[in-house]
């Protein structure tokens, strides 16, 4: 039971519960000039209720504004693709710096996360078409390996077979099975350079 005198005494009622805390969408310009919209939540439970409620007058309205006010300056000293692919790590550091503000207010943050990124739609069509002109570009590259490859076995398979006159014969009797196979009406034969050479040596 607790009694307070009135006009005297006054009773607050605190929450020791984490609460959380929605940031709304700030519009933040990045390093490299890019507006963005980004949004956040923050984690933080009353540590202290006697210095949540002596040294600030509304803590969870402080904290909000201190939460925007961080965000805006954490996300500002960072480019666009810091921003999206280190949410943790920025998380991190807002956590740090709020956590430094809110101890003499008797509060302990717990955790921050970003919630989302929005960029402008000029901007998304723009990376977009960047990213298809990566992928072309890597595919070309690709493809143009693997024809050089290619060539490269072609070669290695052509001295291979010119070392031994028979492994080229057998090779043509491979092509024309494979001809045969395929019921083709027309089948063209190939004859050894080598022997029309002889043929002609010989008739001199």
């Amino acid at each position: 039971m607790i009694l307070v005198l009135p006009c005297i005494e006054n009773f607050t009622k605190l929450d020791l519960r984490t609460v959380s805390l929605d940031i709304p969408p700030q519009e933040i310009l990045t390093k490299d000039s890019v507006t963005v919209s980004v949004d956040a939540v923050v984690y933080y439970r009353v540590s202290n209720p006697r210095m949540c409620v002596a040294n600030v007058e509304n803590a969870q309205k402080a904290s909000n504004s201190l939460a925007q006010t961080t965000l805006r300056n954490v996300l500002g000293t960072k480019e666009l693709s810091q921003i999206l692919s280190e949410r943790e790590s920025i998380a991190n550091t807002m956590q740090e710096a709020l956590d430094a503000v809110t101890g003499a207010w008797g509060i302990k943050v717990e955790r921050v996360e970003v919630k989302d990124v929005r960029l402008p739609l000029q901007l998304q069509r723009a990376m977009a078409t960047e990213a298809e002109a990566t992928r072309e570009a890597r595919a070309q590259v690709l493809a143009a390996q693997g024809e050089s490859d290619a060539a490269r076995a072609l070669k290695e398979a052509g001295d291979v077979i010119s070392e031994s006159p028979s492994a080229l014969q057998l090779r043509y009797l491979q092509t024309l099975t494979s001809m045969a196979s395929e019921q083709n009406s027309t089948i063209i034969f190939p004859f050894p350079m080598d022997m029309v050479a002889g043929m002609a040596g010989n008739r001199k």
